[in-house]
């Protein structure tokens, strides 16, 4: 695909742009829990059973005693604790700090091998809410305050569940700034009420209340469900229960790089991808007549990205709409508009 255009409109000749609903629905299934298969604890034929609910927050639990592993480079254990002692009684605002440090030495002594401590799922998601709390939430009273009354983000933002490319974190978004939706290789699926309605949900509820004025869709390098795309065989033999049905939506993108870059490797082919399934997405997001008529009115814009944190770079692009007097797409046009 070139960054300079991207052909919007071959992707969409598959999805109709009709405004006429389904006339079926899916069926809902339901899913009941059995307690039977709980022990009882009034049971007089099996020993006590321990509860397995606590009447205690789960940071509460005592911390269990460490004994620390003494190293060579750590200078004596007495004197250590006497100079903090010492800046402890100098410096009364550093208690808070220390007791973190502390924390934290203690959590590098746990193996008694000196090797690195297993990690502690719950330690570290409180460590992260202490962290965030005292750093962000209360040093910004009158942001979090205003959040408090709603939300009015300027963005909505399809991106990828890949752990490295949290939109949040690679464009700076602030709380309230964006509403994100993320998924296996950010793609956007047709209008499809019965079959893609969690994904619709979430463009409706931007567009018509939350009056989004931009939707972004952000691929990205190295994407494990665009490789999967471009390796799948798709010949009815699924080999897992929904990731291949889900990154078929991408098929018109792979369809286009096979025809264009077919002697590549895959490595080419898979960035090539990306790029091109982005455009998939924004040729998805006119099958839904309200983003449609926001694009009629003004209100609303459509833009592709793709963030490379291999190179540290990101590109950004828009799509340009000309619209005959019966309001129906006329062209769809890519234009480049910057690249860091």
């Amino acid at each position: 695909m070139s960054t300079a255009s991207i052909n919007t409109t071959a992707c969409l000749h598959s999805h109709s742009l009709s405004l006429n609903k389904p006339s079926s629905f899916r069926p809902s299934v339901f899913a009941k829990l059995n307690n039977s298969s709980f022990p009882s604890s009034s049971s007089s034929s099996s020993p006590s059973v321990p509860s397995l609910i606590q009447n205690r927050p789960v940071f509460a639990a005592p911390a269990p005693l460490i004994a620390p592993t003494w190293k060579e480079d750590m200078g004596s254990y007495e004197e250590a604790i006497e100079a903090l002692e010492k800046l402890l009684r100098e410096k009364g605002d550093l208690k808070a700090a220390a007791t973190s440090k502390v924390e934290q030495i203690t959590a590098e002594l746990k193996t008694a091998d000196g090797g690195k401590p297993a990690f502690d799922p719950v330690d570290r998601i409180k460590s992260g809410f202490i962290q965030f709390k005292k750093e962000k939430y209360d040093k910004n009273p009158e942001l979090y305050g205003e959040l408090a009354k709603g939300q009015s983000p300027k963005f909505m933002v399809f991106a990828c569940s890949d752990s490295r490319v949290c939109p949040s974190h690679v464009l700076d978004f602030q709380p309230g700034e964006a509403f994100v939706v993320r998924n296996v290789a950010n793609l956007v699926p047709p209008y499809d009420q019965s079959k893609f309605s969690g994904t619709g949900s979430a463009i409706e509820y931007a567009v018509l209340h939350l009056k989004v004025q931009y939707i972004v869709v952000i691929g990205h390098s190295a994407c494990g469900g665009i490789k999967g795309l471009m390796t799948f065989p798709f010949d009815g033999n699924y080999s897992t229960d929904f990731i291949e049905e889900w990154v078929k939506i991408g098929l018109p993108a792979k369809a286009k790089v096979k025809s264009k870059h077919g002697d590549a490797g895959l490595g080419e082919l898979c960035a090539q991808c990306e790029k091109e399934a982005v455009g998939v997405s924004l040729g998805n997001l006119l099958t839904y007549p309200f983003v449609r008529d926001g694009l009629v009115n003004g209100t609303l814009g459509l833009k592709g990205g793709y963030y490379d944190f291999v190179s540290g770079s990101f590109e950004l692009w828009g799509l340009d709409f000309s619209f005959t007097p019966s309001l129906s797409v006329k062209d769809v046009a890519t234009i480049l508009h910057w690249k860091l």
